[in-house]
């Protein structure tokens, strides 16, 4: 890799979700993931989930063919009792990655995943895979 200046991106700011409706969007988000509303305006939501700063503004959402998504982390405790919160919640991909993941639509379509992998456990994964010659 060559860097041409030594500016680094540190993390994730925010990420923006496009919702048709304001108040479903918010009980799926707030009472089924447990994010925390930390302001509301009438087409606008900040909500926060562990460091992630979540917005959910008013608007029409566009639907996507691939598997661009957004992964949650959760402990090994919470995961159980997340994934049953997440019963009806329908599911966009069955899960072949190296730790427990759930795959799921928000109640407008934008593909998630609860996922209990980390960075770390993800690079193991693909260096053994490569190493077994099955790729990851």
């Amino acid at each position: 890799m060559n860097r041409a200046f030594e500016a680094v991106i540190t993390g994730v700011n925010h990420v923006t979700l496009v919702v048709a409706d304001l108040d479903r969007a918010l009980a799926f988000y707030c009472d089924t993931l447990g994010c925390a509303l930390r302001a509301r305006g009438p087409r606008f939501a900040y909500l926060e989930a562990g460091s992630l700063w979540l917005c959910l503004e008013l608007g029409q959402p566009a639907r996507r063919a691939d598997d661009t998504h957004i992964a949650f982390s959760c402990t090994v405790a919470e995961f159980d009792a997340l994934c049953a919160r997440l019963a009806e919640a329908p599911r966009w991909k069955a899960n072949r990655s190296e730790g427990a993941s759930l795959y799921f639509l928000d109640p407008d379509g934008h593909k998630l995943e609860l996922h209990l992998g980390t960075l770390e456990s993800r690079l193991a994964h693909m260096r053994q895979a490569d190493a077994e010659g099955r790729g990851a």
